[in-house]
This record gives structure tokens, sequence and C-alpha cells, in this order.
């Protein structure tokens, strides 16, 4: 499930925002400035923020701008009662992936953050991320915190395909056609080996573990 930080200093729109989000399958948490939206990204990891931007303490252009210039790439939906060309033009400045005027259509709020997850998948399709850990396909390595591990190539692209739709239910055949291919002469208990060396590796991993999903199947999913 994507999570979706909202940073909206009214507190009604705040509560729509997220309700809406939510109703549409994401995992959402709300805060009402850009100082407790940096706090809150230090203790999680979200796949995109919706921000406003006339805001106490610290504004949406401040915010997105120490979001950019501490390195991160989390698309970032810009919110906004001001429509003037030059405020669209500062939001875009500071870092902003999209802008949306008040008062807003929520099923288009939708619509973009949608489109925002699409293009940062497509940017971004060669690493995948789960909290701290990062699967780099050109390296076919699995780094979480200072701890990189290089998998054999099939362990690797196993887990890189269950990683790529937590929670999603692959059969055995799938997996099997998918990274040995429909040609091959193995049978689907290589499946079963491969996932069982990646249990024992990634037992201990903090973000992610490998579901058994009994006579069909296995899932990765986020801890």
């Amino acid at each position: 499930m994507f999570k979706i930080l909202v940073v909206e200093d009214n507190k009604e729109l705040l509560q729509l925002f997220m309700h809406v989000l939510s109703k549409n399958g994401y995992a959402t948490k709300g805060v009402t400035n850009g100082v407790e939206a940096l706090r809150a990204l230090d203790m999680d990891y979200y796949d995109v923020i919706v921000s406003d931007i006339m805001m106490p303490e610290m504004d949406g252009y401040e915010f997105v701008s120490e979001l950019r210039s501490g390195g991160s790439t989390t698309p970032v939906l810009m919110i906004t009662a001001k429509d003037s060309f030059d405020d669209m033009q500062k939001g875009f400045l500071a870092g902003t992936d999209d802008y949306m005027i008040k008062p807003i259509n929520v099923n288009e709020m939708v619509l973009r953050v949608q489109a925002l997850l699409r293009r940062a998948q497509l940017i971004n399709d060669r690493r995948l991320t789960l909290g701290d850990t990062v699967l780099d396909l050109d390296s076919l390595t699995v780094q979480t915190g200072q701890e990189s591990l290089v998998l054999p190539q099939k362990e690797f692209m196993l887990l890189y395909k269950m990683a790529s739709t937590p929670g999603r239910i692959f059969t055995r055949i799938q997996l099997m056609d998918e990274i040995w291919g429909y040609d091959s002469s193995s049978d689907t208990h290589t499946v079963d080996v491969h996932i069982g060396r990646l249990r024992e590796k990634f037992k201990e991993n903090p973000d992610f573990k490998i579901v058994t999903m009994r006579g069909i199947g296995y899932k990765v999913v986020k801890l």
C-alpha cells in the first residue's frame, strides 16, 4: 500500500484529503506544517507528499526546498490558494512536481497522485525501496542501512519481482515462468528452494518479509 503524507494547516481540509485518499486505497498521515512534515519524514517513508503552501512555522516553499536540499526525490503535489504564475513558478523552482489551485476537485487530486506515483516508478524502475531497504537491479544488490548483500541473479530477480508490488500474491508457476522462462526444464520446487534461501538471508530484515500463501504461492509484505 502506498503511503501519502498530507501537509495542511486547515484541519477540515486535512481530514478531507486524508479521507479521500484513504478511501482510494492509500495509507495516509496528516501534519499541519513543514516542520512537522520533515519530522514525519525522518520517522517513516512516504511515496508522495501532498502539501499546502501557506502554513505556520514553515511554509510549503521552504518545506520543499529543505526536502530537495536534503537529497529527497519524493514526489510533491502542492495545493494552494495562490493562482498567479509567479507563485506557481516559485513552487516549481522550489522543487514541487505538480500544482493545484484551491478550491480543488478531490477526485482530480487522486488522479494527480496516481500520475506522480506512476512517474516515480518509471524513473526508479531499476531501484526499489522498501523502508530503509533498497534493491538495485543494476548491481543485484540489496542494501539495508550500512549492510549490503549481492545476490545470485535468480534470487535477486525473484525478490525484486515480488517486492515490486508488495502484498500481491504470485503463484509458483507465475514466478517460474517470469524468472526462469517458459521453456525452463526446472520445476516449481526450484522456486521453493530459492524462497528458502531468501528467507534465511533476510530473516532479520526490518522492512519486509516473504509470506507463504499455502497452496498458492508467495508474497512480499512491508513491515
